[in-house]
């Protein structure tokens, strides 16, 4: 690894260390962190507010119960995919397409309406040739700002619960929703967009453009020389910063992340990266403002960053060293003045080996599923890394809300564990954990591994529904496919093509699973939580912000991880690499 390449990572660990704990206060006080009930900026943005739930018929005062909440989520979130279906299906008779995009078919659209509005944003299409700059604006980047709003509002219904007592009521959902895309993810995503206007990321409404190419090689279809090439065009960067800053992933271009429309250079590769860790980590900041405890926020921090790091350097290092098979063939592969290194296999030169691997482990721990370089083509340890990863539940540190959510629920389960040790009844930050909440999350640690092991299995078993490449890479990246959309993570071992009839349903179910048969137990436990009496620590209750919890968790998760796809992983990458 070169020493820019440390530079540069030293340099994104400090902008985080800054920034992360500016929002991460900021967000707090947005969802009433304040004792007088103020927000920041509500000069500004209370008239905007006022007329959106005057359009809408909300009641801001009027707060709900955890099954209200719910109902109300999943309610928005079902006209969100309908209303997506209906443009995805009728695009090619819709203003604003300029290269005359057909409309999608109805599995299809059924896959990209369920991706986007789960926040998984799987794209088993080439968005520059399939989708419409109407859609595109009107459909798809909508649904970035909603669906991450979404997970946002749910780990803070999940906050108030563990931070009220006696108490029924788990916020407004209609307002959490608004108040995350107003005061939040708007205004980070314009500067975002800026920033990378500025660094030559298209932002137009173009179709394609022609340009005269110097290359008299390439030919037509006929055979005759082609002197032309058409480049489309349309709005990439405000489509590109909510991506990145809303944990969506996807990507205007197929190639997402690595085409230098998306991506054009080491800054803008550095600043998506920045964007993608940017909210998750504060809200773990917020966490601990809304607690009024910021030792745990410290401690949840540390254990993220820890597991984030980790699979950061197996990703690196792996790529970094190379391919075995080319060394074997006399490939040089080692790090000099004129070349960076490393597999270079499915990559870009303009980033290397080892920033594809920091760029893999942020996007497969964040639920992002952006990539700036291609994770089918990883050496087999390199691969195995972000598909566990993503296996761990997306926790270090998560999507936009729901991975904070994920890593409290780890917590429950680590106190749990504890108190069975210990034979007392466990606690968390003065409420006490019982069979009811564990009841609740073992329904949620269970409801990924079985979207993911489930149709994974049926489409090895069905040979007939899909194909995919024999031996133990074919098993990965099946398995890496639905890892992806069981955690609403988008991204890809892109060998296989996922358009079939299969995929498009069975992973759109799987999207579907992986994201309310979380969401909802996380609200029902927040609703159980809010409504006990807090309880005062004693001598004999387990601290959970110092260094031996986070051991624990830290174990926890590992070790839930590790007993459900350790069987499948030594099937797949692990065979792989043993039998290279």
């Amino acid at each position: 690894m070169s020493w820019q390449n440390v530079l540069q990572f030293a340099a994104l660990a400090l902008l985080l260390a800054v920034t992360v704990p500016l929002l991460g206060r900021y967000i707090a006080n947005v969802f009433g962190a304040r004792a007088d009930g103020s927000a920041p900026g509500d000069r500004f943005f209370n008239p905007i507010e006022r007329v959106i739930y005057r359009i809408f018929g909300v009641d801001p005062k009027r707060e709900q119960r955890w099954n209200v909440y719910a109902a109300s989520m999943m309610a928005f979130t079902l006209l969100s995919l309908l209303s997506l279906y209906v443009l995805l299906r009728t695009q090619g008779s819709l203003p604003f397409n300029p290269t005359d995009r057909e409309s999608l078919t109805p599995t299809g659209a059924f896959n990209a309406a369920v991706s986007f509005t789960t926040n998984t944003n799987w794209q088993w299409f080439s968005g520059e040739v399939s989708i419409s700059h109407l859609t595109q604006m009107l459909g798809l980047a909508v649904q970035n700002f909603t669906s991450a709003a979404v997970g946002l509002a749910i780990v803070i219904a999940l906050i108030r619960g563990i931070t009220r007592s006696g108490s029924r009521n788990l916020g407004n959902f209609w307002v959490d929703l608004t108040r995350g895309i107003v005061r939040v993810l708007l205004p980070l995503a314009l500067v975002g967009t800026v920033v990378l206007i500025s660094q030559g990321v298209v932002q137009n409404f173009n179709g394609h453009t022609t340009a005269t190419t110097i290359d008299a090689t390439n030919t037509d279809a006929d055979g005759n020389p082609a002197t032309t090439q058409l480049i489309p065009g349309g709005p990439v960067a405000s489509q590109e910063a909510i991506k990145e800053l809303g944990t969506n992933g996807g990507g205007y271009y197929n190639a997402n992340s690595s085409h230098p429309f998306e991506n054009t250079n080491g800054f803008t590769d550095f600043m998506e990266i920045y964007m993608l860790l940017l909210i998750p980590l504060s809200l773990v900041v917020t966490f601990g403002c809304m607690v009024r405890d910021k030792r745990q926020s410290r401690l949840l921090i540390a254990v993220m960053a820890g597991i984030l790091i980790v699979f950061a350097g197996v990703a690196s290092l792996a790529e970094q060293n190379g391919n075995s098979k080319l060394t074997e063939l006399q490939v040089d592969q080692s790090l000099s003045t004129t070349q960076s290194g490393g597999n270079m296999e499915g990559k870009e030169v303009r980033f290397g080996a080892a920033a594809c691997g920091v760029f893999a482990a942020s996007t497969t721990g964040t639920s992002t599923g952006a990539v700036n370089c291609m994770h089918d083509s990883f050496t087999a340890f390199g691969g195995m890394a972000p598909m566990l990863h993503m296996m761990l539940g997306e926790i270090s540190p998560g999507g936009v809300g729901v991975g904070l959510s994920g890593v409290l629920i780890m917590a429950l389960l680590s106190v749990f564990i504890a108190g069975l040790m210990v034979g007392r009844t466990p606690e968390y930050l003065g409420k006490k954990i019982q069979a009811s909440e564990m009841k609740l999350v073992t329904l949620y640690i269970l409801a990924m591994p079985f979207a993911l092991l489930t149709f994974a299995a049926a489409a090895i078993v069905l040979r007939g529904a899909t194909t995919y490449q024999a031996g133990p890479h074919g098993l990965s990246e099946v398995l890496y496919n639905y890892a992806s959309t069981a955690n609403n993570n988008g991204s890809a071992f892109a060998y296989q093509g996922t358009g079939t009839q299969w995929y498009t349903v069975s992973q759109g179910v799987s999207m579907l699973m992986g994201r309310f048969f979380t969401i909802i137990p996380v609200l029902a436990i927040g609703g159980s939580l809010a409504a006990k009496p807090k309880v005062p620590a004693t001598s004999g209750t387990m601290p959970t912000h110092n260094p031996l919890f986070g051991f624990l968790l830290a174990g926890v998760i590992a070790i839930v991880a590790g007993l459900t796809f350790f069987p499948a992983l030594a099937l797949g990458p692990i065979l792989e690499h043993l039998s290279l």
